[in-house]
């Protein structure tokens, strides 16, 4: 009921926008594994660590999840959990979180557990009952929290506290509710009242950039993953990722480990952690496309530049990650092919004197040549093959770089992505695959089609076996209209399975025809 509150809680280092998310998917993996276990102490604590180890996702939730995996270590012998047990369990969580933790910061879920763990343990000294040491945890929990903000100054300035505290804060209210009968807390946006500029830079550890508020920048890329290696390999992964960048957490134990880092670059952090063990459940995100989903007014008004850059893409989210790259872009409303006075308009908005202009398709690229050569500035088209290379285009986008410089990168980061889509037949047609009837989903590569199916799900898998070629290393899906929660859920059960060690990407773009695109990386 809170994960939404928490989600628009800014964490630092950066602003994740899913906490509550994270941790309620953490927490619910754990749930889910414990429906079918036994009621004998050992059993359940097993069950508990396993699910913690399994579900953990982002910052806070791996943290929650080694804390849990503590907790269930100490209890595992126990008949019962009294409070001095209770107690001495959260004092060896924190320290185990702490050490799960490259770079501890205080004002985080951290100092909320450690002071947590402290006031259950001095309550425990005095012979206290099991509900007497919630209390005290509970209470000392939320007063950590209401502190964050003194803590961490990018806190105070946004006007908020910490969301990895606050979900962990809430524990103690449901462990209560369970041993004590005490209602649950109804979610409050009491702690949310951040200015509209008050977004965190990710990696940017003094906080807010006041004078580029919608400029967000690396680490951009958070990267979770399993891994399983020797203990005595753990330090050196901790190292190597320090070196690539930074909120690295790493936990677990039994050769089983839950890692997480934020980087500029995801596909190396995925291929060092491979170097120490076997990698599985790798999981991308971009930070800055995330931030500006929760909060999409960020990028609305670009900033004057060297070079600008437009895109040409339809649908609500695809305009959204266009924004997130520092693109304005060309809304064509009725049409997905704009005119060559819409292009010029756009064009002409950009504060800038040389303008990049993208096409995620091919079928736009002499509309695009026209304006280029009506407009009022020096212009270049970047084609691209859909969606996801023209994000991969965008990605490459430099705004303080000459037009030419840009061209040249923006060309090289598309050609060096396969991609494809899947769309449904609007009409019988003949293949070289054999016949298409109306209403067949069909997987398309830029050689044409790679698979025609009476299955979203089985396309969007022939897809991903044409693409997934030459040691692939990130995967992302890029959802449309026409998309599926439960075929998503497929694709990135049968990739994790296929290929354990490739990241994935989930995105939503919302584009009309198009069910799924997916780049390769």
């Amino acid at each position: 009921e809170h994960r939404h509150v928490i989600d628009r809680l800014n964490v630092f280092p950066v602003p994740d926008a899913d906490t509550g998310t994270n941790l309620f998917l953490t927490l619910d993996g754990v749930v889910t594994g414990l429906e079918s276990v036994p009621d004998e102490m050992f059993r359940i604590a097993t069950a508990v660590e396993h699910g913690a180890l399994m579900s953990a996702r982002g910052i806070s939730g791996v943290i929650a999840a080694q804390m849990l995996r503590t907790v269930a270590e100490r209890v595992a012998d126990l008949d019962e959990v009294d409070g001095p047990a209770l107690a001495e369990a959260l004092e060896a969580a924190t320290e185990a979180a702490y050490r799960a933790v490259s770079q501890p910061v205080e004002g985080t879920i951290l100092t909320v557990a450690r002071e947590a763990g402290a006031a259950a343990a001095e309550t425990a000294g005095d012979g206290a009952s099991l509900r007497s040491v919630l209390e005290a945890a509970r209470g000392a929990a939320w007063d950590a929290v209401e502190r964050t903000p003194v803590l961490l100054p990018v806190l105070h300035d946004a006007g908020v506290v910490d969301g990895g505290g606050t979900g962990f804060a809430l524990l103690f209210d449901a462990l209560l509710h369970v041993v004590d009968g005490r209602p649950l807390p109804q979610p409050t946006e009491r702690w949310t009242e951040p200015a509209p500029a008050a977004v965190p830079s990710p990696g940017d550890a003094a906080g807010v950039d006041r004078n580029d508020p919608g400029r967000l920048v690396s680490p951009r890329y958070e990267v979770a993953l399993l891994l399983r290696a020797p203990a005595g390999s753990i330090g050196a992964l901790r190292e190597a990722w320090d070196r690539l960048g930074d909120s690295v957490v790493v936990a677990g134990g039994d050769d089983e480990w839950t890692c997480h880092v934020h980087t500029d670059r995801p596909e190396h952090a995925v291929e060092v952690a491979g170097a120490y063990g076997g990698v599985s459940n790798a999981r991308v995100t971009d930070l800055v496309v995330q931030t500006v989903e929760e909060r999409g007014d960020l990028l609305e008004e670009p900033e004057a530049s060297r070079t600008a850059a437009v895109a040409v893409g339809a649908g609500e989210g695809v305009h959204r990650l266009f924004r997130s790259l520092g693109a304005g872009v060309v809304i064509t409303p009725g049409s997905l092919d704009p005119s060559v006075q819409e292009l010029l308009e756009a064009v002409g908005s950009m504060p800038a004197e040389e303008v990049v202009l993208v096409s995620d398709r091919r079928g736009v690229v002499t509309a695009a040549e026209q304006a280029a050569g009506m407009a009022d500035r020096r212009v270049a088209v970047v084609p691209t093959d859909g969606i996801a290379q023209g994000l991969a285009a965008l990605r490459a986008f430099d705004p303080d770089t000459s037009l030419e410089d840009n061209v040249a990168s923006m060309r090289q980061a598309a050609d060096a992505l396969r991609s494809g889509r899947v769309a449904r037949a609007v009409r019988d047609a003949g293949s070289r695959l054999g016949p298409i009837r109306e209403g067949d989903w069909l997987a398309l590569t830029s050689e044409g089609p790679a698979a025609v199916t009476h299955d979203l799900a089985s396309a969007g898998r022939a897809l991903l076996e044409r693409l997934l070629t030459d040691r692939p290393e990130i995967v992302t899906v890029i959802e449309g209209e026409d998309a599926s929660e439960e075929v998503t859920r497929e694709l990135v059960e049968w990739l994790q399975a296929a290929h354990p060690d490739v990241g994935v990407q989930i995105l939503q773009g919302g584009q009309p025809v198009d069910a799924y695109v997916i780049g390769v990386e």
